[in-house]
């Protein structure tokens, strides 16, 4: 079984507007609302690609009530803790002119310790019968920032793999529990590592950077694919895996579905590559959809077919 975490639950709203400009009134021509989260996006997306999954977290308020229920009607096995405030309602816009997208993130409710707790003791009852757990997303308002890092090692100490896509203090503090594996995108990264990439070089070397923080392996997603600091054989890899991006209609939640797709293939114990392969082409799929962790898993095999992945090594130092 995988499990997927997600403390800050959300109702995405995605609205299409042609032409949308700020402060003129518009009209949508295609709206979706789904439950969401990234932790709910990977585990909608796992299900799709076959795999079994189950999505906790926490979930309040009506909006926590709709989030559960649709999932149920969506088959994505689910058992969340209910919590006293009103889980957040995101906003996205994209507009099909231009290809460009806005999206507005509620913080989230406020999480008590005592809710906290119940999904402590909740998460730590189903790790008992899981080989892999992705943490994913933001964390609530009010929750500390050591958090997923307390998480994780209450897991790993279970035997069970830990997958990590978060980013500011919260990943800054999770690295330290040496997670198996930490995938941000490429702002997440160079926050993490402090600095700007500019080039190649620039990103293989940050995937190795950010292994050495604690990670086992380190994946950065960027637009037309990933760099990755892997182990094959217990030994350490780095790969630069591309495709050719597709015209989207939506890249929201591409990150989501690259996350899943390593994930499911991990899962079905596919070699590292061809995770990170079967990753691109899932994230590349999920573009052609509107609403987040959405895809057509024939559709990805077909794309997996023109991922390339690159053995790469480290620059040589200057100076």
């Amino acid at each position: 079984m995988i499990i997927t975490v997600t403390l800050n639950t959300a109702l995405d709203k995605t609205l299409e507007v042609p032409s949308f400009t700020p402060g003129r009134r518009h009209r949508t021509v295609d709206h979706t609302t789904m439950p969401g989260g990234k932790g709910v996006n990977v585990a909608r997306a796992i299900k799709l690609l076959g795999q079994p999954v189950i999505a906790t977290g926490l979930a309040g308020g009506a909006a926590g009530s709709q989030i559960v229920e649709a999932l149920g009607d969506e088959a994505v096995l689910n058992s969340f803790v209910r919590i006293h405030e009103e889980s957040r309602t995101n906003t996205a816009v994209i507009d099909p002119t231009t290809g460009l997208h806005t999206e507005i993130n509620e913080r989230g409710p406020a999480i008590s310790e005592e809710e906290l707790e119940q999904f402590r003791e909740k998460l730590m009852y189903l790790a008992t019968g899981a080989r892999i757990c992705v943490f994913a997303g933001s964390l609530p308002w009010g929750v500390a920032p050591d958090t997923y890092a307390e998480l994780i090692r209450g897991v790993r100490k279970l035997g069970v793999t830990t997958i990590l896509d978060t980013d500011g203090e919260p990943l800054r503090h999770a690295v330290k529990a040496e997670p198996e594996v930490i995938s941000p995108n490429e702002l997440e990264a160079e926050e993490l590592v402090g600095h700007e990439f500019n080039d190649a070089d620039d990103r293989i070397s940050a995937v190795a950077e950010m292994a050495r923080l604690g990670p086992a392996e380190a994946i950065m997603t960027v637009s037309d694919g990933c760099f990755a600091r892997v182990l094959e054989a217990g030994a350490p890899a780095l790969y630069r895996v591309r495709v050719e991006p597709l015209e989207a209609r939506s890249p929201i939640g591409s990150g989501d579905a690259f996350l899943a797709g390593y994930v499911a293939a991990r899962y079905a114990d596919r070699s590292p590559v061809e995770c990170l392969r079967y990753g691109v082409a899932c994230g590349a799929e999920s573009t052609q959809h509107i609403g987040a962790g959405i895809l057509e898993p024939a559709k990805v095999e077909r794309i997996l077919e023109t991922v390339q992945a690159e053995r790469v090594s480290l620059p040589a130092q200057v100076g």
